[in-house]
């Protein structure tokens, strides 16, 4: 396809020399004697290769230099100057232009300077095009990592469901061969005491299902303006007998008067019941030693509000910390579904906080909730 140079220069003579000289050269040669044609021209169709004499009445070639670096920046602009404009000449280089080229004019500076322009030209294109195709394989790439995080996420997720399953699997089996040894040696007691494993596990397998159900639903956050004091204290409130009943001190340590703020005091509370639940079976699971829960809330620096829930219960290993948000993880042995802590999790994202956990072996856990609040100002 051939080329095409726009020649820009008031004098007809020098246009027509010019012209010819480019045409020569390869090029189709389009002229305007104006910047302001020159504009016209350029707004018109796409030219990437520009000739221009710098001295030109009304807008000059500097003027139109810096206009078509603003609008057309990928643009290559070679100036004409007479001798005593050097510094004209350099000041166009520092506003843009390729090259220049000095009056009077050199059939084979000319041919140089627009081959020049050329491989500007074309090594701009080239960097375009890989940079193109870079940003569409890392685009692809990036897929695939998505992909592949998410199937390895689905596989622990899967492996841990299987787990879990597995254990109510066992206990049922458990449970059954103590059946079948009542019946076989009709004995009541036996009989009993495997219905009550086998209820036990029908209740856990009830409850895995709900569970999941209940996380698979889309989370809505209705944000009200609301006491961020407010749901610990109603879970406080909440767990105090089930606390009481398994000898667990439940102890509420409020912030002192925190400003109203934008929450979603529902969603909150559901957090805090999940997190207080597993403390008080963590604490329960204690032999000995005390046996304490505490509900605690903060100011998180104005626009957030922090929630900890600490005990004094076993304490978590190294190595289950890192996972406990998304590996059905539960301090409730065979009570628990591990379903808890992901839900909650989950709930924390929704609301644009963050959750971490703090725990050493024999020393009890603290989680920690930050819940910012001026995003959700409506």
């Amino acid at each position: 396809m051939q080329k095409t140079v726009l020649l820009v220069d008031d004098e007809e003579g020098i246009r027509t020399v010019l012209g010819l000289a480019i045409a020569d050269s390869g090029y189709e040669v389009v002229t305007a004697a104006t910047g302001a044609q020159a504009l016209e021209v350029l707004a018109a169709r796409e030219i990437p290769l520009i000739v221009t004499d710098i001295r030109m009445p009304g807008m000059d070639g500097l003027e139109l230099l810096k206009r078509v670096k603003r609008d057309w920046p990928d643009s290559e602009v070679i100036m004409i100057t007479g001798h005593g404009d050097m510094g004209v000449a350099i000041e166009s280089l520092r506003l843009g232009a390729g090259d220049f080229i000095t009056k009077p004019l050199h059939e084979n500076a000319l041919e140089i300077s627009l081959r020049r322009a050329e491989e500007k030209i074309a090594i701009r294109d080239q960097l375009r095009e890989y940079t193109e195709n870079l940003e569409h394989l890392v685009l692809e790439k990036s897929k695939e990592l998505v992909e592949a995080e998410r199937m390895a996420a689905v596989g622990q997720t899967v492996a841990s469901m299987s787990h879990a399953i597995k254990n109510v699997a066992g206990g049922l089996e458990g449970g059954m061969f103590v059946i079948e040894k009542g019946l076989e040696l009709e004995n009541r007691e036996y009989l009993r005491q495997g219905w009550e494993m086998v209820r036990r596990d029908v209740e856990r397998i009830r409850n895995l299902s709900m569970e999941l159900l209940d996380y698979a639903k889309p989370v809505t956050i209705n944000p009200v303006d609301a006491d961020p004091n407010s749901p610990a204290k109603q879970v406080h409130d909440l767990m105090a007998t089930q606390a009481e009943n398994c000898s667990v001190e439940l102890v509420l340590d409020l912030a002192g008067a925190l400003p109203s703020m934008r929450i979603d005091p529902n969603a909150i509370h559901q957090c805090l019941t999940n997190l207080v639940s597993n403390a008080i079976d963590a604490c329960q699971d204690r032999l000995e030693g005390e046996k304490k829960v505490v509900i605690r809330t903060r100011d998180g620096g104005g626009m957030a509000v922090r929630y900890e829930v600490e005990d004094t219960g076993h304490g978590i290993a190294p190595e289950i910390l890192t996972r406990i948000f998304n590996s059905f993880f539960t301090t409730k042995g065979s009570r628990g579904t591990g379903i808890g802590l992901m839900a909650t999790k989950k709930l924390v994202k929704e609301m644009g906080g963050s959750i971490m956990a703090n725990s050493r072996v024999g020393q009890g856990a603290i989680f920690t909730i930050t819940i910012p609040t001026a995003h959700l100002t409506t």
